[in-house]
């Protein structure tokens, strides 16, 4: 029998193909092959390592405890990882949906009507010109035949979106654990600033002491005591600006941890972070596919793409349904539950567009241009994520070198002002002219603490272009399965 449906459907189909066609409709996106974007020589100073892709909780390598239970809290409590995982669970239902919209559906229902027809309508025998009541019971059965497996595509799309959805869930936790480790990165520095700011305070007002003696004793003059005034004034506003630099890290602590603002003054201070140690994949532009989530769920949104515009095609289609109907009915007082009462219908039913004004041209031109803007979107995302891991590795390489070079700086002006300290021991030397040196140092610690702070959030950014621990499961052979059906 169904044999014979899809016979008569076919030959319906090519005998009224010239009403209503998809031909010349089709899309022109192609997706960018992963090992064509080469990055050899871009990361040709890298050291190379299989194990290169951060672990799940790569934020140990930091070496701060605290910072661990930090990003726990967050992943624990941060609320916009609830708009993340609603939209995971509304596309699971969809993907529910378009599964059930696969197989019949049976409904039933029951009437008791009271009702007066009047004998224009129906004779006395019939019940004209007097009350009754109409009772009935009905179940009904239905099931549109999915011949060319149009809802089967359309449940393989959600079902794409639902991948999509529930690795940007994941993508959603990685960017938090990211966002957390660079604020606290930023408290480490603040503190480190609050400490220099502090350094030089103490060293500027001392100056300005020792230049007061001296204008008192006509060594100096109003100048040199107008310029240490300025110099006290400055270091006011560094201590000033590091305070302040303090309590805006731990306010944006506070916001990723989903707390108020006095959760952030319980935040400590942070230890010396280390900048995480990490090496380059081998093969970066392949790999890359199955360890950046925004990749992988862009790579699902081209297949649910690609299984709408075979939805789309097969509604240019005959299409075949069965329904059934059966129940009982009876008007007054007849007992509509005996063997008289009972009804029921049966029968297939064929349709076929034959003119629609161009409606589904329409609608299928609009998923060919849907699948397309899918394509540049993973293109777009694929080469924004291969040219992100190189320019990180890049400007890990180059804050290493910038951090050794402030090393030697700092160790130079160490020595300088110890020397300077001998000198003036010695009386060779003022103890101005040795502050004057100590401002020197000051300055240097303060920019190595900045370049050690810019080499971890480096460091973490890095992570986070690799991929920031992810693992899929059950995605990795989406690369091989996206590409439009042109078979209908």
């Amino acid at each position: 029998m169904r044999l014979q449906i899809i016979a008569a459907a076919t030959g319906l189909s090519l005998a009224l193909a010239g009403c209503v066609s998809s031909g010349g409709l089709h899309p022109e996106g192609a997706l960018t092959d992963a090992s064509s974007l080469k990055a050899d020589r871009s990361l040709s100073g890298v050291a190379l390592s299989p194990a290169a892709w951060p672990a799940n909780d790569w934020w140990t390598g930091l070496g701060d405890p605290q910072l661990s239970a930090l990003i726990a809290e967050a992943l624990k409590d941060n609320p916009t990882l609830a708009v993340a995982d609603a939209r995971a669970r509304q596309a699971q239902a969809e993907a529910g949906a378009a599964d059930a919209d696969r197989g019949p559906s049976v409904t039933a229902g029951a009437n008791v009507i009271g009702q007066r027809l009047p004998l224009t309508a129906a004779p006395p025998e019939l019940g004209g010109g007097k009350f009754t009541w109409f009772k009935d019971a009905r179940a009904s059965f239905s099931w549109g035949l999915d011949l060319w497996g149009g809802k089967r595509a359309a449940w393989e799309a959600a079902v794409g979106m639902q991948r999509a959805a529930e690795i940007e869930q994941q993508a959603a936790r990685i960017e938090l654990s990211t966002n957390v480790a660079r604020a606290y990165v930023q408290l480490s520095y603040a503190y480190a600033q609050q400490d220099v700011a502090r350094a030089e305070h103490e060293r500027a007002t001392t100056a300005r002491q020792l230049t007061q003696q001296r204008v008192s004793a006509g060594l100096d003059n109003q100048l040199q005591l107008k310029q240490s005034d300025t110099e006290v004034a400055n270091a006011d506003q560094q201590v000033a600006a590091a305070n302040r630099a303090i309590d805006a890290a731990r306010s944006s602590l506070s916001v990723l941890l989903g707390k108020g603002p006095d959760r952030g003054l319980d935040i400590g201070r942070p230890q010396m972070l280390s900048p995480a140690a990490l090496t380059a994949p081998a093969d970066l532009s392949t790999e890359l596919l199955g360890h950046r989530a925004d990749i992988v769920a862009a790579r699902w949104r081209v297949e649910s793409a690609g299984k709408e515009i075979k939805v789309a095609k097969t509604q240019f289609l005959p299409n075949v349904s069965i329904s059934a109907m059966a129940g009982v009915a009876a008007f007054g007082s007849i007992n509509p539950l005996q063997l008289p009462a009972r009804f029921y219908t049966f029968g297939p039913s064929l349709s076929l567009p034959i003119f629609d004004g161009g409606r589904l041209r329409s609608n299928l031109s609009a998923k060919d241009a849907q699948y397309d803007e899918a394509v540049a979107q993973y293109n777009q995302t694929l080469v924004r994520a291969v040219n992100e891991v190189a320019d990180g590795y890049d400007a890990v390489q180059s804050a290493q070198e910038q951090v050794a070079a402030q090393r030697r700086a700092v160790d130079a002006a160490t020595q300088a002002w110890q020397l300077s300290q001998q000198r003036y021991k010695a009386g060779v030397g003022s103890y101005l002219e040795a502050l004057i040196v100590r401002q020197q140092l000051l300055a240097a610690q303060e920019r190595l603490a900045a370049l050690q702070s810019q080499q971890v959030d480096l460091s973490v950014q890095l992570i986070q272009a690799l991929g920031g621990g992810f693992r899929p499961q059950g995605t990795a052979d989406v690369a091989a399965q996206t590409s439009p059906d042109h078979s209908l």
